[in-house]
């Protein structure tokens, strides 16, 4: 088993604080931000500060113990009262990921058995939630590396790796299993406009656990697949609907119809708290649009005319019949249907 890297860890429960990697400014700034409120928390997920739904999920489970810690100092006898805004405020930080409002949930569940100060046995479920994500990573990171030929060439989208979960990774798992299985010669990674959480964030954490990569911007996907330079691409999601629709970052259903033009598999890892069985298809899910400045500026400089407007949806669905595989800690569904994951419910 791969250890996991100190250096890579988005989320840190410490001293009785919340600490996030500062996602924003990387890879030139390395710099963590320590959080007491849930307030906080929901701006600093809103505003990127951590992303991935995995991690997003995470963070949001400490987020109720700062809550908790808040609305019991204020009243013991009233504190699951006070806390109910503070919960609807974190679930409206991110509305695309799945991860968050089960993660929310979870922690409610614990609310009905909790007699007395509840920070303790919050914290002890939210470092669970931790833990789990990252024994999932490990194991679905297995399980996709298993289905990697000999000098595989990957194609990954966006970051699903250690700064997006736990502090393993869901595609970027599977690329540590199968580059420690030996079985990964080369790796591909999206820049990802406009965020470029490809060239930011993914090749920065595959060098620091040296493993080399090569950055390709979005529209030279089709190309490197005419020449054959790529095998299977590989992403992570934000929410799986009943199906096996698959919404992640902008960009995913694009790589998945040039995939299957070309002959390139796609396979998606993702926890199987990403999986929605409240919805039977990805129509339903509601994809986040942000600020059209995102596109219209850089480094907050206007790169584009004043006059110019922009559409900015920041996730797509890919239809589960462009998806080759799925991934969970569970197991691997090939051509997944709604027959197939509901051996998951």
């Amino acid at each position: 088993m791969n250890p996991l890297n100190e250096r890579l860890q988005a989320v840190r429960w410490e001293e009785d604080k919340l600490y996030l990697l500062d996602q924003r400014v990387l890879p030139h700034t390395y710099t963590h931000i320590s959080l007491e409120t849930a307030s906080q928390v929901a701006i600093a997920i809103k505003d990127m500060v951590v992303r991935g739904a995995p991690a997003i999920g995470i963070t949001a489970a400490y987020g109720v113990v700062l809550a908790a810690r808040e609305a019991y100092q204020k009243s013991p006898e009233q504190w699951q009262t006070i806390i109910s805004a503070d919960m609807q405020t974190l679930a409206q930080a991110r509305p695309t990921a799945v991860n968050l409002v089960w993660a929310l949930e979870r922690m409610q569940k614990c609310f009905s058995h909790i007699s007395g100060n509840p920070e303790s046995e919050l914290l002890s479920e939210a470092k669970a939630i931790h833990q789990e994500d990252i024994d999932a990573n490990y194991t679905m990171g297995n399980f996709g590396s298993s289905l990697l030929p000999k000098n595989c060439r990957i194609l990954t989208h966006c970051n699903a790796g250690a700064l997006a979960t736990g502090g393993y990774g869901t595609a970027l798992g599977v690329v540590r299993s199968g580059f420690s299985d030996n079985k990964i010669t080369q790796v591909y990674a999206d820049e990802t406009r406009p965020w470029l959480q490809g060239t930011r964030l993914t090749a920065w954490e595959l060098l620091e656990d040296h493993i080399p990569v090569t950055l390709v911007t979005e529209s030279a996907a089709a190309t490197l697949m005419k020449e054959k330079m790529v095998d299977w691409v590989i992403v992570g999601s934000d929410r799986i609907a009943a199906n096996g629709d698959v919404a992640n970052k902008i960009g995913t259903y694009h790589l998945a119809v040039l995939a299957r033009y070309h002959g390139v598999k796609v396979m998606v890892a993702a926890p199987l708290s990403t999986v929605d069985f409240s919805i039977a298809t990805g129509s339903e899910i509601k994809v986040e649009e942000r600020e059209a400045h995102e596109i219209l500026t850089s480094n907050g400089q206007r790169i584009a005319p004043l006059d110019a407007q922009a559409w900015n949806p920041v996730f797509d669905v890919t239809p589960a019949e462009l998806v080759d595989a799925i991934v969970t800690e569970k197991g691997i569904i090939e051509q997944p249907t709604t027959e197939k994951l509901q051996q998951w419910r």
